[in-house]
């Protein structure tokens, strides 16, 4: 709606987990390195972990690019909440593999197959799980049962667990101490710090078309920072509920009212807000002794 007013090619504050936008943040680039490396180095299983909104999901999408682009072949789970049933189920309809795929001895079968012959050509396969903190025991189990596949080069199924904080926790549990054993990297993402919110938020414009940006005051971008807690999902819906507010009062250049009217109708709270005040304040009040 706004693109054409501030001159942008596309929309810089899309939501969606397009590559294109990926914001190389030190972070980030270490951690996509790290996944990638533990592909190609045969590692078998690996835990990207991190807050809600921290960009697990780009480096996902990021790490499909870059296996499409090697022919590696690898299936994605995006819905964590199967059954075991299901879970073969999609291995099978990911891979393509030939057999009936409501069976799970015949899709083991298909996919040992698979995973041999890849080996055979000096390849590997990948299994990729988003949002797999929200995983049955049993699904981890199964997973924990498929990285046992291997030959004297290497793990021949390559397993990445995409998740929430919960996902760590999760495999502290004591049941699934043999699935921890078996982690040989752990790649966290964490908010942004101050210079890699403003960079990212520039990068995005830059991006979009606009190569030097003079949408957000220097006081501006330091005021988003704090109140999306340097959390890049929520800077994009920051960002995003801005310039549509300064298009709808033909202004090129937002101001702090814009973002309290933002920051208000998000029902967002951040240190030192009255919302989080006034929670706090509940809080101590109910446990107040009478």
């Amino acid at each position: 709606m706004y693109n054409a007013f501030f001159g942008f090619t596309e929309s810089p504050f899309n939501l969606s987990p397009d590559p294109t936008f990926f914001f190389r943040s030190d972070q980030h680039e270490e951690a996509l390195a790290n996944l990638i490396y533990g592909v190609q180095a045969r590692k078998g299983f690996i835990v990207l972990a991190g807050e809600v909104g921290t960009g697990k999901t780009t480096m996902l999408e990021c790490l499909r690019d870059h296996l499409e682009a090697q022919y590696i072949e690898f299936a994605f789970i995006f819905n964590s909440r199967i059954s075991t049933e299901q879970f073969f189920e999609m291995i099978a309809y990911d891979l393509n593999l030939p057999c009936e795929r409501t069976s799970k001895t015949e899709v083991l079968f298909a996919l040992n197959q698979l995973l041999v012959e890849q080996a055979q050509q000096g390849r590997t396969v990948v299994l990729i799980v988003d949002e797999a903190h929200n995983l049955e025991w049993e699904v981890l189990e199964e997973i924990r049962l498929l990285g046992n596949l291997e030959n004297r080069n290497g793990k021949l199924l390559q397993i990445i667990l995409a998740g929430q904080p919960e996902l760590d926790r999760k495999l502290d549990a004591p049941n699934l101490r043999q699935l921890k054993q078996r982690i040989v990297l752990r790649c966290n993402l964490r908010p942004f710090t101050l210079r890699d919110s403003v960079d990212y938020i520039e990068s995005r414009l830059e991006k979009a078309g606009m190569l030097e940006q003079t949408v957000f005051p220097e006081e501006l971008l330091a005021e988003i920072h704090l109140r999306s807690s340097g959390t890049p999902r929520l800077i994009n819906a920051v960002c995003d509920n801005l310039l549509l507010t300064a298009f709808a009062c033909e202004q090129k250049v937002c101001t702090m009212e814009m973002l309290d009217e933002v920051c208000t109708d998000l029902r967002l709270e951040w240190p030192g807000s009255r919302r989080s005040r006034g929670r706090l304040a509940d809080e101590s009040f109910e446990r107040a002794p009478y």
